[in-house]
């Protein structure tokens, strides 16, 4: 009976630690990269906390929306640039009872902790908002929702101390409304209020997303708030999953739990500062509404073949050129000029002339829309560039010795010279077979009509018939002869060479058929002879 009792007793512990989800998180806990199936989840069951495989042999935890979405990772940021933080398959997610969330390595190195130890918490739970939140009794001493990775879900505020990073670019929201798209932490390439709020004497703004697919900006001090972007399904179904997402340096809205991108701040992805690496040059083909990145020529090379985005370099470097420095031009193309350092109002073959024979700049661009600036780049750290049909600037950049231009676009995104004439071979053979093929079927159609089918030589008759009545010397064979004269049936007389026999032809001509004597059968016969017709062996 004390047995029983024992396991009646036991029985809760063991439904506990066999659960793949739980509501509420007591110090203590764990989660293993080992068993991604393992989850701590809301009470809702529509958010779910785990590790999730990145890799072969890589594991992340993530907050994810359905077990498809990720809306917050473990992080990593090193000198401004934010990474998943990655585990082994050793990896360990703990809640430790001094209320700190830590993220271990299979070695036991810590990769990522909340620097929550010793500040009261007392428990952890995911709500049903998605929030993760270590508590202190009843207050809240630190949640995900307050320290934001790429992401931002409704009922969820971003504020002007908080930061969204995706690899080296960052999305802030300024004290006075305006939002900022920066790279690498200086380089500010979009800043601009999307509401006449920042007009005003805002001191606190805040953004966040509703359920329905509105952007909304709002100021607690002046108690008004503005709704300052749609997504392009606003309104539709309320219970329908959106987000924001920041990546690749642009900041978009999601719908439906899924990557359905409903509204962008930037339309055009290469006005993305960066978006291709340093010298690498953003652009687009007839293939793919999507950007690719190209070097501006052969005189250069991409860092990496595999990812495209990580920039070119050139092949030889200026400064270890023994040759002339040649200025590389690049028409319908600019070089974002949020770093010139110098700017001067000259024309388009000035502003190349003067880059050439200043030792300082590297590149330049010449702007030509309504009055002619040069933009002159005098260091060499980082240029990024974009290339459009529509662009009415030129740039240029310094390369050594003879400038090698890019064959095109389209065939540099492609990358595969040889796949392209391999395509171009096979059809080819498949061409020439065709017309082997076709040429077989007619000469076995020609034979077989021609050889084997009365039909068709009864038309092959009538055409030399038509050459009979033109008067023209023709050619009939012994065996039409033989059917036209009924074998020789009728004989009409005898000459000094043979007998005459009365015949009609196909065409209801009546001739006389003279059959010469010693000609044997399946010779020919010719000749025409005005009304009734004769034929002489």
């Amino acid at each position: 009976m004390n047995l029983l009792h024992s396991l009646l007793l036991l029985l809760p512990l063991l439904l506990f630690i066999t659960t793949t989800s739980t509501a509420t998180i007591p110090p203590g806990s764990s989660l293993y990269a080992s068993n991604t199936s393992r989850t701590w989840s809301s009470s809702n069951n529509n958010f779910f906390l785990g590790f999730a495989q990145v890799g072969p042999t890589s594991y992340t935890v993530s907050i994810s929306y359905a077990a498809r979405v990720a809306i917050w990772t473990t992080d990593s940021v090193v000198s401004g640039t934010a990474s998943a933080a990655v585990v082994d398959s050793g990896g360990v997610f703990q809640f430790l009872r001094d209320g700190n969330l830590r993220l271990v390595n299979g070695s036991g190195a810590t990769v990522w902790t909340s620097n929550t130890a010793k500040l009261g918490v007392t428990s952890a739970s995911l709500d049903d908002t998605g929030n993760l939140v270590l508590a202190a009794n009843t207050f809240a001493v630190w949640s995900s929702f307050e320290n934001p990775t790429d992401t931002l879900v409704p009922s969820q505020n971003l504020t002007v101390n908080q930061t969204l990073r995706s690899g080296v670019h960052s999305f802030r929201l300024l004290s006075n409304g305006n939002i900022t798209l920066t790279w690498n932490d200086s380089v500010v390439y979009w800043n601009q209020g999307l509401s006449s709020l920042s007009a005003l004497n805002v001191t606190s703004p805040t953004l966040r997303l509703q359920p329905n697919g509105i952007l909304t900006l709002s100021d607690a001090s002046l108690r008004i708030s503005e709704n300052v972007a749609f997504g392009n399904d606003y309104g539709e179904g309320a219970d329908v999953m959106r987000f924001l997402r920041f990546s690749d340096g642009n900041l978009r809205m999601y719908s439906g739990g899924t990557t359905t991108m409903t509204w962008a701040v930037l339309a055009d992805q290469c006005q993305v500062y960066g978006y291709c690496g340093n010298m690498g040059i953003c652009s687009y083909n007839e293939s793919s509404s999507s950007p690719i990145c190209i070097c501006p020529s052969l005189n250069f090379e991409a860092v990496d073949v595999n990812d495209r985005r990580k920039g070119c370099k050139r092949k030889v470097e200026v400064e270890d050129c023994a040759g002339n420095v040649t200025m590389l031009e690049l028409k319908q193309t600019k070089f974002f000029t949020f770093q010139a350092q110098q700017i001067v109002s000259i024309g388009i073959t000035a502003c190349r002339v003067n880059c050439l024979s200043s030792t300082s700049c590297f590149a330049s661009t010449s702007f030509s829309d309504t009055n002619v600036w040069c933009y002159m780049k005098n260091t060499p750290d980082f240029v990024s560039g974009y290339q459009g049909p529509v662009l009415l600037s030129t740039s240029y950049v310094k390369v050594c010795g003879t400038v090698q231009p890019n064959p095109s676009p389209l065939q540099q995104s492609g990358g595969d010279k040889t796949c392209w004439k391999l395509r171009v071979w096979v059809v080819g053979v498949v061409v020439v077979v065709t017309i082997l093929v076709m040429a077989a079927l007619v000469g076995l159609f020609w034979w077989f009509c021609c050889k084997t089918s009365p039909k068709f030589g009864g038309v092959w008759t009538q055409y030399t018939l038509l050459e009979y009545a033109s008067g023209a010397p023709v050619q009939f064979s012994y065996k039409d002869l033989h059917r036209w004269t009924k074998r020789f049936k009728d004989k009409l007389g005898a000459g000094g060479f043979g007998a005459v026999y009365r015949g009609v032809l196909a065409n209801r001509t009546v001739v006389a058929v003279k059959q010469l004597e010693g000609i044997e059968q399946g010779a020919s016969f010719s000749k025409a002879n005005n009304g009734e017709s004769s034929a002489d062996a």
